[in-house]
């Protein structure tokens, strides 16, 4: 089974950066969804893509998957850049 080791991004709908110091293990689909013919609607035989393991390290998450024999590959993530801004900039002339 592959496994993905991340850690996840802020929402959109959040402006602090909770739950995102913690990474986490999402298994990848062992097959594709299928159409149910009844109702129509898309689903998967397999549950694993319903399984959110956290951990607080990547060396955790890593030792984890080594120890059940998953095969990993690990998402780094992004370094964040916040722009250094002043109170003074609001009132700046625009050219």
């Amino acid at each position: 089974m592959d496994v993905e080791i991340f850690q996840p991004a802020k929402s959109a709908m959040q402006s602090g950066r909770a739950n995102t110091r913690r990474w986490q293990i999402r298994f990848k689909p062992s097959k594709a969804r299928q159409i149910d013919s009844l109702m129509g609607y898309v689903g998967a035989g397999n549950i694993e893509r319903q399984v959110k393991l956290s951990f607080a390290t990547k060396d955790d998450a890593i030792a984890y998957a080594e120890a059940n024999g998953l095969s990993y590959q690990v998402r780094e993530p992004k370094a964040r850049r916040v722009p250094i801004k002043a109170y003074a900039d609001n009132f700046k002339a625009r050219v």
